[in-house]
């Protein structure tokens, strides 16, 4: 259907994988050998359809696909290159050196030449041009009768600091976050090939960057891990490759760490703990006690985590808990003051943390005062404050606890009369249930003396300070509700026991005056019966069966035999509808029979043959 070397449209630039600066002005004569500058390689790209020199050899330039026949002898692919010096010429297939054989030939002229080619030589062919100023590279696609290519790596990427990665498909990528990752599925084919992406098997939308066999992943995280598939069609067949991306996040701080809260429950209220930081923290201890020393860090994958004191590796008594991330140091007193710290590393980068360790006592303090325990009157008292102090700073009471406790003296303060001020009694009882009451107190001005003692003034003396309360409120204002029930409706419910049914009536919530409110305004009355059981005539039914029939066979495994059931009305004997029955288990229309072996007999369709002494009868 196809020419045999039809070249794909728009497919020579998308094989370009670097660029080099123009080529030589045409001006300048090479044959006489006139002085030329100093170039960077470039190769020549030749946009002519390849030539078919016969039916079984082939000739063509880079930019071009090939497509292998039954009948294809030889395919040559040329590779011109300009630059000064001259630059070396090189081959690559699928991004691995060509291996040169009696099959595979380096021609004089650099060329690439393929006898007798077989499906194992399909592939993407790269020429690379080099020199001391650089290099270029271009490639050819060679595919069996049009199928897709796929061009694939099995590289390993892995970017730690770069903002931008770009990779061919097939290749395994580990990359930082936030970096922009580009995945570029080169493909082949005739007709042109149709490419389809996709993640973890789901088809990616046009939403995404997608252009011309390259997929944009910008600023890319966690999220975007996964697996990115490139398929490529057309009615040939097609061929798929996959990458797999994996999102590097380096070591960094966590303000916590769970394990390290589970263990200290577990190791006693003796065991003092500490997270390592960037920055440093510091912690105190003390002597013969044990510390417990917490990397929190994350990252992706997990951080390793290494500990070192005073910069070398842990060498005193302890535990390693929590993978690693807890150090339990079991005697401080074995080591004198020093900087613990963890290393966290992982293919992202690493990360130190540090604490420094101190053992200190701890003291109580009783050289400040408590705030007076009252402004006036004759009651106020302050308290020495008791304080736990280590080094000068002021800690945690609970690090004290263990030492004796200072006698602490109330001193007197604040002893003088106080202002006048209103005093109210509490509130009487409401006057009314609902529908709206009142609640009164009385309301006095008084003044405390420095001795403790009460003294009526009068309201003016309070007036001036505030304003007097009220002594009366309006109370239970809700409005007066009850519960109406309208009358029984007819006992024609679906029927539950002999001559008894179900019967309803509707239940409402209203005021006094008849008006009707919310159910809710009426929760806390009780709430009358909206059904109840009832005696009536059409429930007065049975079921009625039949004599079983005569069993199908006298003995066997098949035999059955059957009765009539109906619901019937126990004063007329009427049959009704079953459903006025069902308060009753409907008994069995039919059942098995005879089941016993049959001796020296065969049942056939009903009837029992009997052998006797060889005749039947």
């Amino acid at each position: 259907e196809y020419p045999l070397h039809r070249h794909v449209s728009g497919f020579t630039s998308s094989l370009r994988t670097s660029s080099a600066e123009a080529f030589l002005p045409t001006s300048v004569d090479l044959a006489n050998g006139l002085h030329r500058p100093h170039q960077k390689p470039a190769i020549l790209r030749k946009i002519s359809a390849a030539q078919q020199l016969s039916a079984s050899e082939v000739v063509t330039h880079l930019g071009q696909t090939v497509v292998l026949a039954s009948g294809t002898l030889s395919v040559l692919l040329h590779c011109e290159a300009v630059g000064n010096p001259k630059p070396t010429i090189s081959w690559a297939k699928n991004g691995e050196e060509v291996k040169y054989n009696d099959r595979m030939l380096l021609q004089p002229d650099d060329s690439l030449q393929i006898l007798a080619p077989v499906e194992a030589d399909v592939g993407f062919y790269a020429c690379n041009a080099s020199n001391a100023l650089g290099s270029d590279t271009v490639s050819i696609a060679v595919t069996l009768a049009g199928k897709p290519l796929i061009k694939a790596s099995r590289a390993t990427v892995i970017n730690t600091e770069l903002p931008a990665v770009t990779f061919d498909i097939g290749s395994t990528v580990k990359t930082i976050q936030r970096a922009n990752v580009t995945i570029n599925c080169q493909v082949a084919g005739v007709p042109e090939a149709e490419v389809t992406w996709f993640k973890n098997k789901v088809k990616l939308s046009s939403a995404h960057h997608l252009h011309q066999g390259l997929l944009l992943i910008p600023n890319v995280s966690l999220s975007d891990q996964g697996l990115y598939s490139c398929k490529a069609a057309n009615l040939h067949g097609e061929v798929t490759e996959s990458s797999q991306l994996l999102v590097l996040e380096p070591p960094r701080p966590l303000p916590y760490l769970e394990d390290l809260t589970a263990v200290l429950s577990s190791a006693g209220t003796s065991t003092r703990s500490v997270l390592t930081s960037p920055s440093g923290t510091k912690i105190t201890v003390s002597p013969g006690s044990s510390a417990l020393i917490g990397c929190a860090v994350d990252g992706h994958p997990t951080p390793n985590i290494t500990w070192l004191y005073s910069g070398e590796p842990v060498n005193l008594q302890h535990h390693l808990l929590a993978a690693g991330r807890i150090l339990q140091i079991l005697n401080v007193s074995d080591a004198p003051d020093g900087e613990f710290s963890c290393l966290a590393q992982n293919e992202a980068g690493s990360l130190t943390q540090k604490t420094s360790l101190a053992i200190q006592e701890y003291r109580w303090s009783v050289d400040k005062l408590m705030a007076c325990s009252a402004s006036c009157g004759h009651k106020g008292v302050q308290l020495p404050q008791l304080r736990c102090l280590l080094d000068g700073a002021e800690v945690n009471i609970s690090h004290c606890k263990e030492k004796p406790k200072p006698t602490l003296q109330p001193i007197a303060c604040n002893r003088r009369d106080c202002p006048s001020r209103w005093m109210v009694t509490s509130w009487s009882s409401c006057t009314r249930s609902c529908g709206g009451g009142i609640q009164m107190r009385r309301v006095t001005c008084q003044r405390l003396t420095a001795k403790g003692s009460s003294v009526p003034v009068s309201n003016d003396a309070c007036a001036q300070v505030s304003k007097r309360p009220m002594d009366t409120q309006n109370c239970n204002r809700q409005p007066c509700v009850e519960w109406v029930a309208s009358s029984w409706g007819q006992c024609n419910g679906p029927c539950i026991g002999p001559r008894l049914a179900v019967q309803h009536r509707q239940i409402f919530c209203q005021t006094k005056d008849g008006t009707s409110v919310s159910s809710d305004q009426c929760s806390a009355l009780p709430r009358p019966l909206s059904t109840q059981n009832c005696w009536t005539d059409v429930c007065g039914v049975h079921w009625r069966v039949s004599l079983w029939t005569v069993c199908t066979a006298t003995c066997g495994s098949y035999g059955f035999q059957s009765r009539h059931v109906d619901c019937v009305h126990v004063r007329t004997n009427k049959p009704v509808l079953e459903h006025h029955c069902s308060w009753r288990p409907r008994p069995a229309n039919w059942q098995r029979c005879n089941i016993t072996p049959c001796e020296n007999g065969t049942l056939l369709r009903g009837r029992e043959v009997v052998w006797h002494k060889g005749r039947k009868e």
